[in-house]
């Protein structure tokens, strides 16, 4: 980006949103960036400003871009996949209309425009393995739709108005500061918390499982990286695979018990988050990602697992 991003940040409260918050702080200062999400916040944003936003509202979203002298949003506001399949009305409505009013208000006043798209978009019959970034796309989830129509219509925007879009397709998301926010891949989070609080964990999926998985430090830089990356490197826009490993429920206890040999865990498989899962790939391919705009993850599972113990043990 050759101008200075004056960001605002949608569903800045969520898992995401709220690391996020705080690298864009770190990286522009704090009067460089204004938080929003449907909800108030019970603290302080890392001291950046705050306005309730529903994304629904498309005169807010306009005038919250306008009045705010807005560049550049990263819109993080939707339902994930075990809340959207739920109530799948209010998945489309959330994820869709607000990504439509967020791209209108982007074309108006020239802002440029991340979101995140998901391993959700693929569907049973993705290739699992290596999965390329080009390929199949029919999900059976209604969260795998709206990211399917929410990555063609950024790339409509960008090649219909000239808009500035950009997303990748996120894996499992990690982290030791937010809890899940209803996704299928939060047995990875709450593992760790159990660990610590309980020593046992009861998964929802089964041992087998294997997804692709990502800390929060890498998903953070990510979306960092790819908004500062030069535009005409940039052929696959809004929807690059990004991961940086791939494992099931038993190898992720058998990396906790390295560090806490009396970790346990059994399973009570949840049937509608593991036929989600069974419906995604096993591992993504990312080498677009990497050939276009440099991405490389710090993380792997054990360096993970070394983190988030030692972090949660301190805080929890």
């Amino acid at each position: 980006m050759n101008r200075t991003p004056n960001i605002l940040v949608t569903g800045a409260l969520g898992q995401i949103g709220s690391e996020l918050i705080r690298e864009l702080v770190k990286k522009y200062g704090k009067n460089n960036v204004l938080a929003s999400d449907i909800k108030k916040p019970f603290s302080q944003m890392n001291g950046v400003d705050f306005v309730q936003l529903d994304c629904l509202d498309s005169q807010a979203v306009q005038k919250t871009v306008d009045s705010h002298q807005i560049n550049q949003i990263y819109h993080l506001a939707a339902l994930l996949s075990a809340v959207a399949e739920a109530n799948p009305q209010k998945a489309w409505k959330v994820n869709m209309d607000g990504l439509f009013n967020i791209l209108e208000s982007a074309r108006e006043f020239n802002c440029s425009v991340f979101t995140p798209s998901s391993i959700g978009a693929f569907g049973p019959s993705t290739p699992p393995d290596q999965t390329p970034q080009d390929t199949i796309q029919r999900p059976t989830s209604i969260y795998g739709v709206t990211k399917v129509a929410g990555e063609l219509l950024c790339d409509y925007y960008h090649k219909r108005f000239g808009t500035d879009t950009r997303g990748v397709r996120y894996p499992g998301i990690i982290s030791n500061l937010t809890p899940p926010g209803g996704g299928t891949t939060d047995y990875a989070v709450d593992i760790y918390y159990e660990a610590v609080k309980k020593g046992h964990y009861t998964c929802f999926l089964k041992p087998d499982t294997n997804l692709d998985m990502m800390y929060m430090p890498d998903a953070i830089s990510a979306a960092i990286n790819l908004m500062e990356a030069d535009p005409d490197k940039l052929f696959h826009r809004n929807a690059f695979n990004v991961t940086a490993m791939s494992f099931t429920p038993e190898e992720i206890k058998k990396s906790i018990q390295k560090y806490m040999p009396e970790f346990s865990m059994d399973y009570e498989v949840d049937p509608v988050r593991q036929a989600i899962a069974d419906s995604w790939p096993n591992s993504m391919n990312d080498s677009a990602a990497k050939e276009e705009w440099g991405w490389n993850p710090g993380y792997n599972l054990d360096t993970m697992t070394r983190d988030m113990l030692t972090t949660l043990k301190k805080r929890l």
